[in-house]
C-alpha cells in the first residue's frame, strides 16, 4: 500500500512539475514577451557597448595626455628657461619668409656655376 501511495504521489509531484514548466515556456513564447525579451537584451546590449566606448575613450584621452606630455619633454617645452646671457637658439624657418631682409629669391638667383645664363 505504501508503495503504490509513494508512486502515485511522485507522478502527481512530476505531472504539476511539468504542466508548470510548458505554461512558463508557452508564456515566455507569446509575441508580447518575445518581444519584451528582444527589447531587454537591446537595451543590455547598448549599456554594455556605450560603456565600453566610454572606458576606451578614457583610456585614450589617458594615453593621448601621457604622449603629449613625452612628446613636450623630448622637445624641451616643458624645460627650465635657457640661461638669459647664452644666445638665444636659433631657429629656421619651415615656410620660407619672402618678407625676411635676407630672403633669396631661388627663381632668380642659382648658386649653379655650370647653369646656362
Amino acid at each position: 500500500m505504501f508503495r503504490r501511495t509513494f508512486w502515485f504521489t511522485s507522478g502527481v509531484a512530476a505531472g504539476v512539475w511539468a504542466t508548470t514548466k510548458v505554461n512558463r515556456k508557452l508564456r515566455e513564447l507569446t509575441p508580447g514577451s518575445l518581444a519584451a525579451s528582444a527589447a531587454d537584451k537591446a537595451l543590455d546590449a547598448g549599456s554594455r557597448l556605450r560603456d565600453r566606448a566610454v572606458g576606451f575613450a578614457l583610456d585614450v584621452r589617458d594615453h593621448m595626455a601621457r604622449r603629449e606630455a613625452e612628446l613636450g619633454d623630448a622637445l624641451g617645452l616643458h624645460a627650465p628657461p635657457p640661461d638669459p646671457a647664452l644666445a638665444p637658439p636659433r631657429r629656421y624657418a619651415a615656410i620660407e619668409n619672402r618678407n625676411d631682409p635676407t630672403y633669396v629669391d631661388k627663381a632668380t638667383y642659382s648658386s649653379n656655376r655650370n647653369e646656362d645664363h
